[in-house]
């Protein structure tokens, strides 16, 4: 009888821990992964990247250095985020540590927790895109035009080039007849998108020839006085020889 009990005793417990197996075998089940959401998700934000480092990239110079460090910035936002990080993960076939692209059993995928990728850009990028929106807005050229003026400044650098590389002075270069007939229509595109725009160049060109003028003359001048002062000190040399 003592044998017996013992045997059922064995045969409990060895139940309980067979239950405890297929409860955690069951709770690894609930939980699943959301490949095609996290495939998409990722490919998505890759996209957002990749523009912005194309624009980082055209973004030369030093004029356009906050700028260029701005949307780097931005890439750099991305690519941390919770979520994207979760999203890798779950395509490398690892758990998502963050809790994104989960699916527990009975849920569709569509529940899983999804954040909304929002990359906080600078104050001063912001006004500057709205400022640049607003300009482009109110332009009075078309698309069209728009795209003629971007060609026709690529165009301009590019022959200004050529004729460098020939041996052409700056100034050569500027009475080239194909350069002076594109800078005319560049000009009438320039003055139709933001009048005034060409006066205002104009100005500036105006007064780099008055400083280039003064200089000349206060060169010139020098030289002068220091030629009359040059005569003076002969004559009062003739005055003391004479005495």
């Amino acid at each position: 009888m003592a044998k017996e009990e013992g045997h059922v005793a064995g045969m409990g417990e060895a139940m309980k821990q067979a239950a405890a197996g297929m409860a955690l075998f069951k709770n690894e089940e609930e939980v699943r992964t959301d490949k095609a959401g996290a495939e998409k998700f990722k490919a998505e934000v890759e996209t957002q990247i990749a523009t912005l480092e194309a624009e980082v990239a055209s973004l030369t110079g030093k004029d356009n250095k906050k700028e260029r460090s701005a949307k780097s910035k931005q890439v750099s936002d991305l690519k941390t985020t919770p979520q994207y990080i979760d999203a890798c993960k779950v395509m490398k076939g690892l758990e998502p540590k963050n809790g994104f692209f989960t699916i527990a059993s009975g849920r569709p995928a569509e529940e899983a927790p999804k954040e909304e990728v929002k990359v906080e850009q600078p104050a001063e990028t912001k006004k500057s895109e709205k400022k640049e929106s607003k300009k482009k807005e109110s332009a009075g050229i078309s698309q069209a035009e728009r795209d003629e003026l971007e060609r026709l400044k690529n165009d301009i650098i590019a022959r200004k080039t050529e004729l460098k590389a020939g041996g052409m002075s700056g100034g050569q270069q500027n009475k080239d007849p194909q350069v002076v007939e594109w800078v005319s229509r560049m000009n009438e595109l320039k003055e139709k998108a933001d009048p005034g725009s060409t006066a205002k160049d104009n100005k500036k060109d105006d007064k780099k020839k008055e400083q280039g003028t003064s200089q000349r003359r206060g060169a010139k001048g020098g030289r002068l006085a220091y030629w009359r002062d040059r005569d003076l000190q002969a004559q009062i040399e003739d005055r003391i020889r004479v005495f």
